[in-house]
Formats: C-alpha cells, structure tokens, sequence
C-alpha cells in the first residue's frame, strides 16, 4: 500500500474513532419535545404481523421517524444494522418474536429510509432516534436491541437511560474497547457494493461454505424480498462506506465509559452470535465474559454476521426465555 493510501487510512481511523468516542457524551445532552396525545395514539397502534404491517411516522424535533409496530406485550425496539432500513429485517424473525408476546418495533435512523432529518451514523445521533421514538411513543420498561452497528446504539442506551430499560439484547454487534480479533477485509469489500444481491447477502450474513447456511441464505433472502414494496428506500452504498471507512479498526467501538457501564450494570444483556462473523467476531465477547456479570452468550454454529436470520424461531424463542427468566437486580 503506498503512502497516500497509508494517510487516507489513517485519517479514516481517527474520523471514526472520534464519531465513536463523541457518541456517549453526546447522547447525554438529548431533549425529547412531544405531545402527549400524539404519544398515545402512536403507543396504541400495533400490527399483528409483518405482512399486515404499515409505517407509522412520529414527528420530533422537526424530523419524522418512521416505524413499524408488530405484536403487543412488552416493547422491544431494534436498532437496524449498517445500511439497514425497514424491510430488511427477516420478517421470519420479527413476526416469530411478536408471537412470543411481544409488542416489536422498528425504525429508520434519521435521513435513512423514510426517516427525515439529517442522516448520520454517529451513534450519538443514532441513540438520540432511538430515544426521541420511545419517548413519542410513550413507551415504558422496554427491551433495547440492536443488529450489528444498532448493537452499539443499543449499548450506548444502556449507558445513558438505563433506568428506562429492562434488558438488552445484542445481535451480531462488538463490544467497546480493544478487541483481541478484528474484522475481516472482506466485509469491508462487500458492504461497499450498492444495492442487494443474494451472493453479497450471504457472503456478509451467513456462512458462505457451509450449505445449510447457504440454503438459508437463500431462504431469509426470499423473504425480505417477498416484502420488497413495504421496503425503505435504500441507503446509498457510498455514503455508508464512507461513514465507517474502508478498511478494519481496532477498536471498533473505543469507548471505557460504555465498557464500564456493562461492567457494573445490574441490567440482564443477552448477546446472539455467530461462530463465523466476518465484522464482529464473537471471540470479542468471549474475551470479556468474566469481566460482564450479567451478560448472557449464545453463538450459532455454521452462521455469519445474521444468526436471527439463518435461526429466526430459535433466536426469537431464545430472546422471549431470557427476558422471562432474567431480571434486573
């Protein structure tokens, strides 16, 4: 690589690390103006399933979230991964957690999708959505989740309202501070290619070598795609790439404040992975699993980067257990 790349690289590392490390104490300056009849119409409304779903829309702080309710019971709001907008999630998944008694909800960041405002992948502005929904919905005690990079939004949650939250469930995601296995290349490679195909979709979420999980692939592809017309608008590849850079870092997620939150917190987390994630390696996890009093593992055999998709019935039973049996002390 010759020096030019070398500096570009270098100046990529520190624009993320700062967009990361400025999340934390940015989120703690949040404000969240609604109204509340606004807030018990929105809390109201669910569907009963994926299919029959619509997209709803709160407007704060001079922006409109979109999102989408499934289910009743006790909220669990889902931070969507990198690039993600309503309608990529596996409604397999979704609609198998609302059955477990569950009200799932799920939203575009603002400026993605059909969320308007400003668009960003600084999880600072990414936890101010996901507060600034809770809130307009009037939701209370609820369950914070988080796919891939939503894991980190929904670890930063953690760490700013946690007196709001009663658990949290971490998909596929990396925990904060140094890790003792990076991210391969290739996801870097694949998630900079623009627009969705089955062969990129699997070689980022699933395992590309196994045929279980190739025919999975196939499987959860088909349909995300089934619901192509309820789907968001795309995230333009280009834009993302650039937000997060082009090549591994180490840490991902550099933030001591959060890793000491997880440290001390006497809030249940569960953490789904899988044994072949090509951009947050479970070894990470595993690393601090002593260190994490409350935290709770599971790694799927024969999977990558989408572990509630290639088993979406044993994640969402998995998840609806442990909410059930764990509590905070």
């Amino acid at each position: 690589m010759n020096d030019m790349n070398n500096s570009d690289s270098t100046i990529d590392s520190q624009a993320r690390r700062q967009m990361l490390l400025a999340g934390a104490a940015m989120a703690a300056t949040i404000s969240v103006p609604f109204t509340a009849s606004a807030a018990a119409q929105a809390s109201a409304s669910s569907d009963i399933n994926t299919a029959a779903s619509s997209t709803r829309f709160v407007e704060v702080d001079g922006r409109k979230l979109a999102y989408r309710s499934v289910g009743t019971g006790k909220p669990i709001v889902l931070c969507h991964r990198f690039r993600g907008v309503l309608g990529l999630w596996d409604p397999a998944f979704i609609d198998a957690l609302a059955a477990q008694g569950y009200q799932v909800i799920t939203f575009d960041y603002s400026g993605i999708g059909l969320s308007t405002g400003e668009r960003s992948y600084n999880p600072a502005a990414m936890v101010k959505d996901a507060k600034d929904l809770i809130h307009a919905l009037g939701l209370k005690d609820v369950v914070i989740g988080g796919w891939s990079i939503g894991g980190i939004v929904a670890q930063i949650y953690l760490a700013m309202f946690g007196q709001e939250v009663s658990h949290v469930v971490l998909l596929a995601t990396t925990p904060p501070g140094h890790l003792v296995k990076t991210a391969e290349q290739l996801f870097y490679d694949a998630a900079a290619v623009p627009g969705i195909g089955l062969e990129n979709f699997t070689t980022i979420f699933f395992e590309p070598s196994d045929a279980g999980s190739r025919q999975a692939s196939k499987q959860s592809f088909d349909r995300i795609m089934a619901q192509k017309t309820a789907r968001s608008p795309d995230v333009p590849a280009d834009w993302a790439i650039s937000q997060i850079g082009t090549t591994p870092l180490n840490p991902v997620f550099p933030s001591d404040e959060v890793l000491n939150v997880l440290k001390t917190t006497k809030t249940p987390i569960l953490h789904i992975g899988a044994d072949h994630d090509i951009i947050f390696p479970i070894e990470n996890w595993y690393a601090l699993n002593a260190q994490l009093p409350t935290l709770n593992l599971i790694t799927y055999p024969k999977s990558g980067h989408a572990p509630h998709h290639q088993y979406p019935e044993m994640a969402a039973t998995q998840i609806a257990a442990f909410i059930k049996g764990t509590h905070k002390a």
